[in-house]
């Protein structure tokens, strides 16, 4: 596919450079739009300013036939896996390989983490097509320096291999973190949400799961807010950020929590603190980048946290232990 740049939909168009059925391509039209996701509750006019966005769906699993140790044949369910074509103002962005669980989300916070728009408020609309493989993103005034910007493309690790464009390393200092604390009670009770939560993962692996969580008054008391797998932690985490964009303010009262099932990387808590979530907690580790970004920023960092077993790399103040809760050695 060509990187070209489109005109507007009132100015010349390059019909060439797409292919035909994807956004902007001769004979292309968007699919019906699903009922937009739009915030519970809020004024009227806050509704207004957010993006509308289609509700595309996928199967986000398919059986195979396998054969075991055994000579044994048998049926298993595997995750899907697919190519998603951002375009923003009808030019070609970058391609993800997703699960495809909730696309629109997925484009408008991979939008906001790469620190291309503001805010979502600067989103006109996102419609995304599977049959084409194409989310086209229709923007208020355009992305300012936009070919500029996406020039440099750094790899991150990780499965699924994402990317980031280089200003993401930049302006680190500048985030300022709420003074949000955890007690280790309600680091359990998490963990514990988290074992008990249906997923694509149990029933066929192969997935990351990503999850936001709000603190209450008591000393065990987490609220799980929304729950995302992808087929690389980069992209679910992505989509919290979109969901967090559209959703009222008073939802998002009180501490918030950051969980995930893959290692805490340096991306991961670039992310998670321009989310402005001040704790993570990984079921896996951290590296080292990862931990020198948590340190500066004072981001609290959590891994290896299964059942009463955890261990806190950085922001230990944000943490209040209860060794008690721990049981023996």
């Amino acid at each position: 596919m060509s990187q070209k740049y489109y005109m507007s939909t009132y100015g010349l168009h390059d019909f060439c450079s797409l292919p035909a059925g994807c956004p902007g391509a001769i004979g292309y039209r968007p699919p019906m739009a699903s009922p937009d996701i739009a915030p519970a509750g809020g004024r009227a006019s806050d509704r207004m300013a957010l993006p509308r966005l289609t509700q595309a769906k996928a199967a986000l699993t398919q059986e195979v036939e396998v054969v075991d140790e055994h000579g044994e044949r048998g049926r298993i369910s595997i995750p899907a896996e697919r190519d998603l074509t951002i375009y923003v103002d009808r030019r070609e962005l970058v391609t993800l390989m997703t699960l495809g669980a909730r696309p629109e989300l997925l484009v408008l916070g991979y939008l906001l983490n790469q620190r291309l728009i503001e805010s979502a408020a600067d989103v006109e609309s996102v419609t995304v097509d599977w049959e084409v493989g194409a989310a086209a993103v229709k923007t208020h005034a355009g992305i300012d320096r936009i070919e500029e910007r996406t020039a440099k493309k750094v790899v991150t690790t990780g499965c699924g291999q994402g990317s980031v464009f280089g200003a993401l390393m930049g302006g680190i200092d500048r985030l300022h973190l709420p003074g949000t604390r955890m007690t280790q009670a309600q680091l359990y009770a998490l963990v514990n949400a988290i074992r008990i939560q249906e997923s694509t993962y149990k029933s066929a692996g192969s997935v990351h799961g990503c999850a936001l969580f709000t603190l209450g008054g008591g000393d065990d008391d987490v609220s799980l807010l929304t729950f995302v797998e992808d087929v690389g932690r980069h992209n679910a985490i992505d989509t919290i950020a979109g969901w967090i964009a559209m959703q009222p303010a008073q939802l998002l009262t009180g501490g918030r929590v950051f969980y995930t099932t893959g290692r805490l990387t340096s991306e991961m808590v670039i992310k998670s603190a321009q989310m402005g979530v001040a704790i993570v907690v990984s079921r896996s580790g951290i590296t080292q980048m990862g931990h020198e970004i948590a340190q500066r920023v004072g981001l609290c960092a959590i891994g290896r946290a299964t059942n009463r077993h955890f261990v806190c790399y950085a922001g230990v103040d944000r943490l209040v232990l209860q060794p008690e809760l721990a049981g023996t050695r």
